[in-house]
């Protein structure tokens, strides 16, 4: 147990239908406001409110408004910077993220997104 107070992140990586944890950080990141937008709810709020003890969790009406799925996609700018090696590797590369909602994983833009971007683990 990592006995943590407050916002975790934690990042999951799926292979073979196994699931990995790659990486936990007892911070918030980029993706509590990507949830937030993703659901309309003020998830930050919520939770700075319940770490200094002004409400609990029970306090909230939470009222997700999601109806399928919400897809952080990376935005690479590599027409912005002409002398950047544009091979993907490790290394971040991408100058921000996007939103894509879609209505299933089954979804044309979904198969686009991994199958032009090659974004699984590799062996």
């Amino acid at each position: 147990a990592l006995n943590t107070v407050g916002l975790i992140n934690i990042q999951f990586a799926i292979k073979d239908d196994k699931v990995y944890i790659i990486e936990a950080n007892p911070r918030a990141s980029r993706t509590v406001p990507f949830i937030s937008k993703a659901y309309g709810e003020p998830y930050v709020n919520y939770a700075t409110k319940i770490m200094l003890g002004k409400k609990t969790l029970k306090d909230f009406e939470f009222n997700p408004k999601l109806e399928g799925f919400a897809i952080k996609q990376p935005v690479f700018s590599f027409n912005k910077f002409p002398n950047v090696n544009k091979n993907l590797g490790p290394e971040m590369k991408s100058t921000g993220e996007s939103i894509l909602f879609i209505d299933s994983l089954k979804d044309d833009e979904f198969y686009d997104l991994y199958s032009r971007r090659k974004m699984y683990l590799s062996k």
